[in-house]
Order: structure tokens, then sequence, then C-alpha cells
């Protein structure tokens, strides 16, 4: 009550004057507590109090009492600095807990304040003074939300300020450490921008992880798979294989489908090579006596026994697996062929094609509506069907459509023979013997195409892609033995496809010979090779390259020379993916050149340097060259480098790129569009969509075909029930398609555009990220090199690495795939497979209307009216409306009883539909397609037999099964088999039209080889 009486500071501030220190105390007291409301009052004497503060000859308590009011006026005054230099020496006095906007706002500029200098000692290597003080209030707030419980707070604020000490404190003292855990992983790819650091804290984390009585070895892999630690890995998965609990060797298995998602092929063949192999003991094994004598000889003098001792002829010495290790030894059959990727893939191949629902009469409307002149156009169409049926194995469009094909030349026919390798991507074990008939023949050539030869090697590149060990040496005997560009060019794109990030020396320096011929054909995939083989390794062969495409600008300004130079660029800025900072002298020294090529290949740097981490410095700088540059093709770049940066955050993207979507600079806005179309790519987002909608009907035909490709991203897997706007891209589509006056561009646009769309017979997705959130370097990439499209179209076919199955594949202990069935508990008809088009449909665009006279039209009406009124009476004025209502000149009374008897039958569909309401869920069965945005519905019944090693909605699950007892029921999965010489393709191109209608054994094969005349 006494305070609610005080209307003036004026007689507390003139105690502090008094010699009293008993009054000054009192003063000081009773002014704190007033404070909030006589502020500007006490303004006017705070030099008085500051000298308080300062006289050592006064109470330590008053002192500090002292320095506690100073920083509340100081606060609200706006000083913070200064408030919180006050506050550090109020002491105890702050206290950290109380809950007020002064505390609050000072905790906060203190751990600003903290953090930054934390950060500057760290980085800088120097010692920088830290105010102990400022010290002291950091781990007295840390500590004050470890004991109230708010660990993601202490988690938080230890991250921020790098006190890895109380990042573990608040771990280990939480309720959950394994929950904190999997926040804290989180948090630190989100949040932690700097590499080194966020190594640090996922190396801490291992160590907290490790110590737990039952360690989460999902997660230990993972962060071990960050810190690019193989022999970690395989340490845990030897020590799983090894238990004698089948549970945990279900958990290696899982372990190691987790790691493969990630697609980091140099790490995974290190885990894989760093298995130790099974204990083996020598056997002694006697000879039958009539064993011949050449045999005889074999063995005698050539085997020794493990003394040295000479063997006799009828004796040889066996190593066999040491019985304890067996079961050790089959396990590591397993885990190899996962860890190869060979396993993987094989199921991912036997799901699309027995999964496949591509629709054939897209294509067929496609290729009925491209003109036979129009190469550009007739690429599109081989380009958007290899798309469509990828990893499929289903090429039945090409082989029912080998007269069209044959049209293909030169370059064309290089991309249509390429595009198998899209097709029949993953089909390791025979992707050779498919691409036989096409492949150069006893050396340089053969008498073949040029073209189609090195539109085979692609191809072979295609099928390998991150997996290339058993086609490398093929390829690099392939480049050796020619000197024609096209083939080299061809052997160039599929060594880097297949040796993908695994720096290999050897096939370095072959393509580097070639990048040194100056062949501007194969000097050009020479230099993306060179970048796709040196993925993410930041080795000083990048200044090299940058060196040599500063010396080799002899004055060449012709366009494929262009094309050469953006090549390498591009294969520069490969080197540096996911280094962030430790890219930035690279990025300085390319962004800062005068060629605009070399500033264009800085512009991917960027992208891929700091790809997916949302990194502010990163989209400043893309965003200054996106709106300064001299050059459109930096700006365009620049714009779509934005795509790359975000991806990990979609949602950002459409708001960061807005205002350039409205750029007057046509070449700014189709980056604009490409880049919301790599970010948001199978999202469905809808601020993507509405962003991207005017762009498709953009004045300039590049930027309509660069929104139509990007809509077709961000839409694939997305159903017309869960956005109407999909089905009104899908008529767009085929309206810009079938009319004769569009551009050729904005056609082109459309054709890949309707390929995206159903990519991978409507069974996979575009996805960056894993369920990890660890970004899928295969898939990156791809989209990198796809998006140089713009110079080079046969990179179109780099969008094919980006595609992820949308699938639950179970797996048994067997790796086979048990028959089970599982929930999807939300409506079908939101995640169904697009309805397959009519011939009436596909055919409606094309037709035009029949010219019929007025007066012809008024004859029929009235003579069918006669005839009506004379046949019945009574049903002479509903036969008059009809007529008067179809107002179309159709005179025939067949049509209208078509169209009576249509609209009878959709309203009882509509009743029939009424009257059953559609089920709330599905019940799907393994192996099953379940889309990005279906994910979260997915559940299993609760009686089922079996339970999963890891709660996952997609991908490849490891199932424990709860009634091994019992026999099994296996899926019956189509395996795609190439048994028939590929030449005879043609001769069962009357087989069914889709994967799913055929037997194994009718696996349509590869068209004939392209041996046309141009």
């Amino acid at each position: 009550m006494a305070a609610a009486m005080v209307s003036s500071a004026g007689g507390l501030l003139a105690m502090l004057n008094e010699p009293q220190p008993t009054l000054k105390h009192h003063a000081l007291s009773h002014l704190n507590n007033l404070v909030d409301r006589f502020w500007p009052e006490i303004s006017t004497s705070v030099p008085i109090i500051e000298s308080l503060y300062e006289d050592e000859e006064f109470d330590l308590h008053q002192r500090q009492l002292a320095a506690l009011l100073v920083s509340k006026v100081f606060y609200y005054l706006g000083e913070l600095n200064d408030s919180l230099s006050y506050a550090l020496g109020a002491g105890a006095f702050f206290d950290v807990s109380e809950d007020t906007d002064y505390v609050h706002t000072l905790l906060a500029k203190a751990i600003d304040e903290y953090a930054s200098l934390r950060s500057k000692a760290v980085e800088s290597s120097e010692m920088v003074d830290i105010d102990p003080r400022l010290e002291a209030i950091v781990e007295r707030m840390l500590g004050k939300c470890i004991t109230d419980g708010k660990y993601q707070q202490a988690m938080g604020i230890a991250l921020e300020c790098r006190r890895l000490d109380k990042l573990e404190e608040a771990i280990t003292k939480s309720d959950n450490v394994e929950g904190t855990l999997t926040y804290c992983i989180n948090v630190s790819h989100s949040f932690v921008n700097r590499r080194e650091y966020r190594h640090e804290v996922l190396s801490l984390l291992v160590e907290v992880y490790q110590k737990l009585p039952s360690p989460d070895y999902l997660s230990i892999c993972q962060c071990l798979m960050f810190l690019d630690e193989p022999q970690g890995v395989a340490t845990i998965l030897e020590k799983l294989l090894r238990s004698d609990s089948k549970d945990d060797a279900l958990l290696a298995l899982q372990i190691s489908f987790d790691l493969v998602e990630n697609e980091h092929q140099a790490f995974l063949l290190s885990v894989r090579d760093r298995l130790p192999a099974p204990k083996t003991r020598p056997v002694e094994v006697a000879q039958a006596v009539e064993t011949t004598a050449t045999t005889n000889e074999n063995l005698s003098g050539d085997v020794q026994m493990a003394d040295d001792t000479p063997v006799t002829p009828a004796q040889t010495i066996v190593h066999e697996t040491d019985p304890v290790d067996a079961t050790y030894a089959e396990r590591l059959t397993k885990i190899k062929g996962i860890l190869s990727g060979e396993t993987s893939i094989q199921l991912t191949l036997q799901f699309l094609y027995s999964h496949n629902k591509s629709d054939l009469l897209i294509l067929k409307t496609i290729k009925q509506s491209v003109e036979m002149r129009n190469s550009v156009c007739h690429s599109a169409t081989i380009y958007a069907n290899a798309i469509m049926h990828a990893g499929t194995t289903v090429d039945t469009f090409l082989r029912e459509n080998l007269d069209w094909l044959s049209r293909a030349t030169n370059w064309a026919k290089f991309s249509a023979t390429a595009g198998l390798g899209v097709i029949h991507r993953g089909h390791l074990q025979q992707g050779r013997s498919l691409m036989a008939p096409y492949l150069p023949q006893g050396g340089a050539g053969g008498g073949g195409s040029p073209y189609s030869e090195g539109g085979a090697l692609y191809a072979l590149g295609l099928i390998h892609a991150n997996h290339g060990e058993g086609i490398k040496q093929f390829l690099r005997d392939s480049l050796r033995s020619t000197n024609v560009e096209v083939i080299q060019h061809g052997a160039c794109l599929g060594l880097g496809l297949s040796a993908l990030g695994t720096a290999d020396e050897e096939i370095y320096d072959d393509v580097k010979s070639v990048l040194y011929t100056d062949s501007a054909v194969a000097g050009e995939a020479a230099g993306i090779s060179m970048g796709l083989l040196l993925v993410g390794t930041a080795t000083e062969k990048a200044s090299e390259m940058l060196a040599y495409a500063h010396e080799t600008q002899h004055e060449k300004i012709i366009s494929s020379w262009y094309v050469f130079l953006g090549g390498l660029a591009l294969g520069i800025a490969l080197t540096v993916y996911g280094r962030e900072e430790g890219a930035d002298t690279l990025i300085e020294q390319m962004t800062r050149d005068q060629d605009p090529i070399i500033r264009y290949g800085g512009m991917y740097a960027l992208a891929l340097a700091y790809c997916g981490t949302a990194n502010n410095k990163a989209i400043r700088q893309l965003l200054h060259f996106a709106v300064s540059d001299v050059s459109d093709d930096v700006r365009r770049t620049a714009v779509l480098a934005l795509g790359f940066v975000l991806y990990s955050d979609p949602e950002q993207t459409p708001r960061i790129v807005s205002l350039l979507s409205e750029s007057y600079n046509p070449h700014v806005r189709y980056g604009a569009a490409l880049a919301v179309g790599i970010s948001c790519a199978g999202t469905g987002l809808s601020e993507a969509i509405s962003l991207l909608e005017p762009l498709t009907s953009d004045v300039v035909d590049f930027v309509r075909q660069g929104a139509l490709i990007a809509m077709a991203m961000v839409m694939v897997q997305i159903s017309e029930a869960s956005d109407s706007r999909v089905g009104t891209f899908r008529r767009q589509l085929e309206k810009i398609i079938l009319d004769k006056h569009e551009d050729t561009m904005s056609k082109m646009g459309a054709i890949l555009a309707s390929g995206i769309l159903d990519a991978g017979g409507r069974n996979v997705t575009i996805r960056l990220l894993s369920k990890t959130k660890h970004d899928k370097v295969t898939a990156v990439i791809g989209l990198a090199v796809f998006s140089q499209f713009w110079y080079w179209y046969p990179l179109i076919y780099f969008i094919s690495l980006a595609f992820s199955p949308t699938a639950f594949i179970g797996l048994n202990y067997d790796l086979k795939v048990p028959k089970f069935e599982f929930m999807s508990h939300a409506k079908p008809s939101l995640f169904e497979y697009p309805k397959p088009t009519t011939v009436p449909t596909s055919n409606t665009a094309a037709k035009l209307p029949t010219a019929v006279l007025s007066t012809s039209v008024k004859a029929k009406a009235r003579a069918k009216k006669e005839a009506e009124q004379k046949a019945n009476a009574e049903k002479a004025s509903g036969a008059e409306k009809s007529v008067s209502e179809s107002g179309s000149g159709k005179g025939k009374e067949s049509a209208d009883k078509e169209g009576d008897s249509m609209q009878v039958d959709s309203t009882a569909t509509v009743e029939k539909k009424a009257a059953e309401p559609e089920a709330a869920f599905e019940i799907l069965v393994n192996p099953a397609r379940v889309v990005p945005a279906q994910e979260k519905y997915i559940k299993l019944l609760e009686d089922s037999r079996y339970v999963p090693v890891k709660v996952a909605p997609s991908g490849f699950v490891l199932l424990k099964d709860l009634r091994e007892h019992e026999p099994e029921v296996l899926s019956l999965t189509d395996a795609p088999t190439s048994t028939a010489s590929p030449a005879t393709g043609a001769a069962s191109a009357t087989q069914g039209t889709t994967a799913s209608a055929m037997a194994v054994d009718d696996e349509p094969q590869p068209p004939q080889a392209f041996e046309y005349a141009s």
C-alpha cells in the first residue's frame, strides 16, 4: 500500500547523497522496487548510483544492488549493452529465474554475446577474453533449465554457446535420454550452421549413445555416416551379426538398408570391405583313386600343407568355414549384398516391374501429335517414355514404334539408345547383355553408328549409376579404345555415373586425357564426369580444373565451346558438394571471375556446397547475383540454385522467390520456376503450385517450359482427389501437346512434364532427403546435372537419379517378401493411381467440328418432330424440348440416345456412391505403394504376425516373425528377366502393353539396334 501512495522518487534519490550507508541501502532497495514506474526520474541520478557501484569502500551487497538499479534504468532507456554490463556486476541480485521482460531480454542478450564470443574463439583459433561474470550467468541459466526439466531449452542454449559439456549434462540428466538424443540430432542438422562444429556435436552424441545400457545402433550408425567413420559402422555391424540373437541380426540388416538409402557409394563400399571375413580352418580332403592324371598333376607340387610339407597326389587342403562362424558367414553374405546396393536394387526392380501402372495411351497421344519434322518434340517423346518407365524394364512403347523411332538421327539416336538405360536402371546383372546390340564391337566402333554406341555407353552408366563396380572396367576400355568424340562423350558420362564419388585415380586420369584433347563434344562430358567422380572430395584437382578452364579459352565463342566450358564449370562445382564453409575459397574465386561461364559454375558451387542447409549466407549471396549480375545465364542459375540450398525447408522457397518470379527478366522467372520445382519436388505444396500456375502461361516460351517441368516435379505422386489442380494441370498438358500452333519449347516442356508426372510407372517420387534427413547424394547430383539440359538435352536423363520408389517393402530374416496386410487409415481415393485415359478423351481435343448447313439442321429437326408427333402425341413436347436443347447441329437420333443413356448411367453412379459412402481406410498388402503424403496414415494391424524392427511407414523394413513355426506365404513379386536376344524385341511387340499383365517369361526386350540411313 505504501508503494502505491508514492508519487515521486525524489525523496529516495536525495537519500543517495546522505553520508549514512544505512540510508543509501534503504534508498537503493526501494528504488529497485519503483524503477518500473519512475525510471525517467531515476535516470537523472544515474551518475550518483554509478559512483556508488564503483566505490570499493561501499558494502559489496550494496554495490551489487546499485549495479542492478543502473542496469534496469539503462534497460528502459534502450541501452542493452550498458544494461547487460551492469547486470553482470549485480552478481546474485540478477535473478535468472525472475519472470520479467527485463530478465528475459538481458538473458537473451547475454546468451547471444557469449555465443558470439565462443564462436569467434573457436573459428579464429585465437584467445578471446570472455568475462567470467558473463559465463557465470549463462551457466546459471543452463543449470536452471536442467533443474526445471527444460532439457530441450538447455540443449538449444548449450548448442548455441558451444558448451558441449553442458549439452552432455542436459542429455544424460533428461528423463528420456533416447528421445532427447533424437531431438538433438535433428536440431544439429537444422540449426548448426558450421560443418566442423556439427561433426563435434555428432561425435559427442555417438559417445553418449554408446554409454547407454541398450544403445540405439540405428541412430549411432547414421551419426557415424555423417562423420565419415566407416570403421565404427563396420564394428557395430560385426557385433550384431555375431550375436546369438536373431533380432540383432535383423537390426544389422535394417541398419544396412537405412545406410544404403543415403546413397553414399564410397562410404558403403568402405564399410563392406572392413567387415572381417568368417574364420576358416584347413581340412584335409582325400581324393578318389580314379582321379585323372591331369588332376593329380595339378594338385601335386602346387598345394602345400599348413606346415609347408608337400601334399601327396591323393590328398589336398581346402579351407571351410569354422562351424562357430557359420551363422556369421551366412549373415555376412546378406549384409554385403545390401551394402553393395544389389539387394535393394533388385527388390526395387521387382516392385516397379510388378506394380507398373504407366499409361501407354498418353504416349500414343503425344506421338500422334508430334510432327515428323520436329526433332525436338520427337526426342522429347523418347525422353518422356524413358522417364515414364524408369526402372520398370518395360520398353513396350519403343518396340511397338520401331519405324517411328527410326527417324531419330545423330544426337537424337544417341538419346534414344541412352533412354534404355533409364528404363532398365538397376538391371545390374544383365545390363551389359541388354545393351550388347548397341555397344562398340571390337574396339573403336566396329562399323555401327557412333551415336548408338555412345548412347549405349551412357545407358550403361545410367543402369549402374552409383553401383558401377561390375561395369567400370568395360567403360574404361571403351573410352581408351576410341577417338570418336561421340563415343567418348557417352563413355565419359557412363564412367562418371558408375564411379560416382569414388575418386578413382585411374578413371580420373583417363577422363582428364579426353578433356585435354580440347574436343568440345567429348570435353563437356569429361568435365561433368570428373565432377561426378570427385563429388564432395574438395581436392586440389578442382583448382587444376579451374586453371584449365582459363587456359583453354582461345577466344572461342561458338556455342559448342560454351557448352564445353559450362560442363567443366559444373564439374568443378560438383567437387565441393556438401563442403559448406570448406568450399568458400573456391566459391569466392569462381564468383569473382570475369568470365560469366565460370561465375555460372560458381552458382552451382554455392548451391551444392550448401545444399539442404538453408544457410543464410549462401541465400544472401545467391540473391545478390540473381539481381545484380550482368549475365542472364548467371542470374538464371543463381535463382535456380536457391532450390538446392532450401530443399530441406521447402515451405520457404515460394516465399523467397515470389518477387523473382515476377521479374521483368525471363531468365530470372525461369530460374524461380525450377527453384520451386527442385526444392518442393513431390510435396504437392499449395504455395508452390500457386506460384507456378501463372508461369505456365507466361509470355516467353522457355519460361512456360520451365514452369511446366517444375509443376510436374511438385505434383508427382499427388492425386487429383487431394488437390483438384492436378487434374487441371493434366488437361493443360494435353491441350498444349495437341495444339498444332503451340511453340516447340512449350510443347517440349509439356511432353517432359507428362513423363515426370507418371514417372517410374507411377510408383516413384522425387526425394532429395532420406528419412533420416541425410542428403540423398545421387538424387541431388542428378537434379543438378539435369538442370544443365538448358544447354544439352541428353542430360535430361539425369533426373532419373532423383527418383525414389514410393513403396513399403517388408522383408523377413531371409530377405524375402512375406505376404501380410497393414492399414492405410485414410480414404483410398486420396492416394489412388490416376485413372487410365480412354481413347475418346485423348482424341477429343484433336477432333474438329463437322460443318453442317443451318437449312439442313432445320429440315431434319422439322422432319424428326413430325415423325414423333405421328408416333406418339404424348411424347411430342418432350421430344421437341430435347431437339431444341441439343442446338449443336447434330440431327442423329443415336447421338441423342447416347447422351440420354450416359446421363442415366452417371445418375445411377452418383446414387450408388451416395448409397455406399467411401471407406475411411484401406487394407494394403506387402509390398505396397505408399506415397509420401500417405505415410502418416500407415498402421500395422494389431494381430499381425510380423512386427517391424523399427517403425517406418515406407521403405525397406525388416520384420520380426512372431509365429516362426507356421509356414510363411511369400508375395509373388514378378521379376523381370532378359534371357531372350534383344534382337527378338520386334517379334514380341504384339504382347500385352502393361508389365503387370505379363508373365515373367514375356518380359519385353529392348528394340533392335538402330542401323538406319540418316
